[in-house]
């Protein structure tokens, strides 16, 4: 069983290298047509009005409750890496909309403080790719796919590189800026210093998603779609709900409700994980 999924996460990691256009040292062709919400690399939940939002390979989502999706603005870009700071405030990553031709294949750190509808460059332009970002004690941690090094910065402009680890996911401790977790395929990985090393979680299973609401709540997702929580910081772990499909991205709002996009569809669970309904198809 271990080797099995530690392939499925070797898998699921190539998929989403793939994904991204890094085979293919040219931008991506714009597309003929609005393909809508697909290929979703990230969630989040507003704050200020509890919306959930879906970053795509063909730009930024409204996801209702009930009803479709909703694109937001006109932009198109592929946001791999995606986080919410505040009300109306994003972080985002990856690359730009294909037709724009001047722009630098890689953005970098962009930011958006009118929920989407536009973005700024902040740092890093042609340079970094964040797969996995998180706004936290004052702090941006991001996982740069082009180096495999986690990164953090607290001014948004100046970065600290730090650990090279081969990680799909990482999420940060809601109460200790030094201790983060890490997906690897060898299972969980912890750092006690910031990210600067990562030992290995010993019994850890093996995960692709992360999130970490609370202190004694951790959220994460096996690459076959299962669902588990942790209490003690990920040394432990309790096996929940399962979802179809390949896990692609994971958001929660507070310790019950938690977002996991799959290959095909955004579900949502109301107890922490243990049951699932669809809330959009993507």
């Amino acid at each position: 069983m271990r080797r099995t999924t530690t392939a499925a996460l070797g898998l699921a990691t190539a998929a989403l290298l793939a994904a991204c256009g890094q085979a293919d040292p040219g931008q991506p062709a714009p597309p003929t047509h609005d393909p809508g919400l697909a290929h979703v690399h990230g969630l989040g939940v507003d704050p200020a009005d509890g919306t959930l939002y879906a970053a795509s390979h063909h730009g930024l989502f409204r996801v209702p409750e009930n009803g479709k999706p909703e694109r937001v603005g006109t932009l198109r870009q592929d946001t791999m890496g995606f986080t919410v700071v505040g009300p109306h405030h994003f972080l985002g990553s990856g690359h730009p909309d294909p037709t724009d031709e001047d722009a630098p294949r890689h953005l970098g750190l962009v930011e958006s403080t009118d929920a989407g509808r536009t973005w700024t460059s902040l740092s890093l332009a042609g340079q970094a790719d964040f797969h996995a970002l998180e706004a936290k004690h004052g702090s941006v941690y991001g996982y740069d796919s082009q180096t495999g090094r986690l990164a953090v910065t607290a001014d948004r402009r100046n970065w600290d590189r730090r650990a090279q680890v081969e990680a799909v996911d990482f999420a940060v401790s809601p109460t200790t800026p030094d201790v983060l977790l890490a997906t690897t395929a060898q299972g969980v990985a912890r750092s006690t210093d910031g990210g600067r090393t990562f030992t290995a979680v010993a019994g850890a299973p093996v995960l692709q998603l992360l999130d970490w609401p609370a202190d004694a709540t951790i959220v994460g997702v096996a690459p076959d779609g299962t669902v588990r929580t942790s209490a003690d910081g990920g040394t432990t772990w309790t096996r929940h709900g399962t979802v179809p499909g390949r896990p692609a991205a994971l958001a929660t709002n507070g310790p019950a409700e938690v977002f996991l996009a799959t290959d095909d569809a955004i579900h949502r669970s109301k107890d922490g994980g243990r049951t699932f309904t669809t809330q959009a198809l993507a």
